[in-house]
């Protein structure tokens, strides 16, 4: 089996022993994002911010393997407060369109650093039929 390690400058570097994503074939396995700023490392303030950042960090890792959030096929999201179900779906609508992926969203005592939204995914790249 072949893999290729993903990475971009344009979205946190890893904090642990991990690949911002791993492509084998034509599927990519995108890590874990928080709502850290690429640049500075700082977790941006408050749900509705960190969650426009983890959308953002994971475009830019999809970017980084040839893709985009359109190729995303399933998404895992992790919340420490299930009160934000309703803003996580009026957010992830703004960066993803029908047909949306599907979708896992759980919530989790902690995450990284302290944050209040996590989110991993599976991308496919190139047509699968």
């Amino acid at each position: 089996m072949d893999k290729t390690i993903i990475h971009s400058d344009n979205a946190p570097a890893a904090v642990g022993t991990y690949s911002q994503a791993v492509k084998v074939g034509n599927t990519v396995y995108l890590s874990g994002q928080i709502g850290l700023d690429p640049a500075s490392g700082v977790l941006a303030e408050g749900f509705e911010a960190q969650t426009h950042r983890v959308f953002q960090n994971l475009r830019a890792v999809c970017q980084a393997a040839g893709g985009d959030l359109s190729d995303i096929v399933k998404l895992g999201v992790f919340v420490v407060d299930l009160a934000n179900f309703a803003k996580l779906n009026e957010i992830m609508g703004e960066y993803f369109t029908a047909p949306f992926p599907a979708r896992a969203a759980v919530q989790a005592a902690a995450l990284p650093k302290g944050a209040l939204v996590e989110a991993d995914a599976v991308m496919v790249l190139g047509s699968t039929d």
